[in-house]
């Protein structure tokens, strides 16, 4: 249970780093960086669910990153904190793509 706090904490400081670098993605303090990591994660499980896949480390190349993007863009629907443009979440995802290289996270 504690290594699952630590990834969605994990998960929320890499949401606020892309918040701040990157334009057409915002999200709006820790709190709102915790609960939209919470949302992509459950988003992202969901996408596996409907894809078939059991696991998202399964999901690889192309396909996976439009997936990334779509739960990127959509998790805004569940945040209030958040928002975000259709460019905003494809750089969002690719940049949390690159940091899940180096430092997996729950949203990797």
């Amino acid at each position: 249970m504690l290594g699952l706090i630590i990834r969605f904490v994990i998960s929320a400081l890499v949401l606020i780093f892309v918040s701040f670098l990157l334009p057409g993605f915002n999200v709006g303090g820790f709190g709102g960086a915790l609960l939209a990591a919470i949302v992509i994660a459950i988003l992202g499980y969901l996408a596996d669910m409907v894809m078939g896949k059991k696991k998202a480390s399964q999901r690889r190349g192309l396909v996976g990153f439009i997936v990334a993007v779509i739960v990127i863009y959509v998790a805004q629907f569940f945040v209030q904190a958040m928002s975000v443009t259709v460019i905003g979440a494809i750089l969002a995802a690719a940049v949390i793509g690159i940091i899940d290289m180096f430092l997996p996270t729950a949203l990797g």
